[in-house]
């Protein structure tokens, strides 16, 4: 398919407004601010896009949610915190098309009705922020942003807010609350954002990719974005894909596009042609598949027919020279540190199921690890403030689940089959 959300990218100016223009951008802009804003949404919910950043929820419900509510103002969010492991699907639009995000929210905005709008970038971004920061001011010079814009009587200001990494404000309760200066942890839900969000009012928090999309709908109308890629999850995706390939990157496919294809045609293989052995397709929190299962579509649909989930299309690839008890450690000292420690189970279990991993990875394991492993994620999971919790337990799982003989080798004989010391 034509690149949408990539378009132009390879154009050394792609970042300027100039560039941008000259390729077609903002003309989605000036059709929107002829059109009401209920039809806007209307046109977004017809297209059947789902949120890019994980959870899937379909955008044009979201946006109806929130502007129903009476209460102004109303607040738009970016989340551009992108900081789960194997995930760096939204850099490039960020850093080379970064009037696509902000024509995107523009539009977005008006269609809520929302006059102050944020882009929580993370902090890990400081190339992205600059770029950023560059591209909101020449949208100022250009009458795309401020008041009044392009003469409609529309007013929307823009700006970025850096987090300082906490992987936590990736989800959208704790990016409000960072944003509003207290510490990033999530909120008890309900009330949703849509209805109490930021400053307790209405606010949409939405992904840098989900935004991306929304010039492309109002281009060609929700009726003809629907038909691209999979009919249940439609839309290009943007999939970035790590590890054991020969070509790692992002790729900007048909929503639905297989694993398979993704990993063999477009990254080129597994790496210096060596065996599949696993494959995490949405981002480290997601559960792991075995390579018999690389038929599925990568949609929001298919993947939990198979016990995974498309997360943010991160996919993660490992050969058969990988130890997976290693990776599921490293997996867990990541949710060990990144847990922002508001809940028990997640505070605690996940400090419990990395000793225990640590334990096995180093040859101390003992028989009924593999138990309390397990016993401790489903003391996890379901019972947290948010996903962060339930995304580490998901790896334990669905590790021991695929691939016991690892776990049950590392016990008994002290050391990885996979041969790593």
């Amino acid at each position: 398919m034509e690149k949408v959300l990539l378009k132009n990218i390879d154009n050394p100016d792609s970042a300027t407004i100039k560039a941008y223009e000259a390729a077609g951008g903002y003309q989605s802009l000036k059709k929107a601010l002829d059109l009401e804003p209920k039809k806007i949404i209307e046109e977004v919910k017809s297209s059947g896009l789902r949120g890019r950043g994980g959870a899937g929820f379909p955008t044009g419900m979201k946006w109806d949610f929130a502007s129903r509510d009476p209460k102004f103002p109303k607040y738009l969010l970016c989340n551009a915190d992108e900081g789960e492991p194997g995930t760096f699907k939204d850099r490039p639009i960020l850093e080379k098309n970064p009037h696509l995000l902000i024509e995107g929210m523009i539009i977005s905005a008006y269609a809520l009705q929302a006059e102050r709008g944020y882009i929580y970038l993370r902090g890990e971004y400081p190339h992205a922020r600059d770029v950023l920061e560059k591209a909101i001011a020449e949208a100022y010079e250009r009458g795309y942003l401020g008041e009044n814009i392009l003469g409609k009587g529309f007013r929307f200001d823009l700006s970025v807010h850096q987090g300082a990494g906490a992987y936590i404000c990736g989800e959208e309760t704790a990016l409000i609350e960072s944003i509003e200066g207290r510490r990033g942890q999530p909120r008890i839900k309900p009330p949703f954002p849509v209805n109490v969000g930021a400053w307790g009012m209405p606010t949409v928090v939405n992904n840098v990719e989900t935004l991306a999309n929304i010039p492309y709908i109002v281009e060609i109308g929700g009726e003809a974005y629907a038909k691209i890629g999979s009919s249940d999850c439609p839309g290009p995706k943007l999939y970035s894909i790590s590890c054991c390939v020969e070509k790692p990157g992002v790729y900007e496919l048909p929503m639905g596009t297989s694993l398979r294809e993704i990993i063999y045609e477009h990254a080129g293989g597994i790496k210096g042609g060596r065996e599949l052995k696993a494959v995490i397709p949405g981002g480290i929190s997601t559960p792991v598949l075995t390579p018999d299962k690389i038929d599925t579509p990568m949609d929001f649909v298919s993947l939990p027919k198979i016990g995974s989930m498309l997360g943010s299309g991160a996919i993660m690839v490992f050969d058969d020279t990988v130890c997976l008890v290693r990776v599921c450690w490293r997996a867990m000292r990541f949710f060990e540190h990144e847990s922002c420690g508001k809940c028990t189970p997640c505070r605690e279990g996940t400090g419990w199921m990395r000793n225990i991993l640590e334990r096995i990875e180093n040859g101390f394991g003992r028989e009924g690890d593999i138990e309390l492993l397990q016993d401790v994620a489903l003391s996890i999971s379901g019972k947290t403030f948010c996903p962060l919790g339930d995304g580490a337990a998901n790896v334990v799982l669905s590790f021991i689940r695929n691939f016991p003989d690892e776990f049950e080798y590392h016990i008994k004989n002290k050391k990885c089959s996979a041969g790593e010391e």
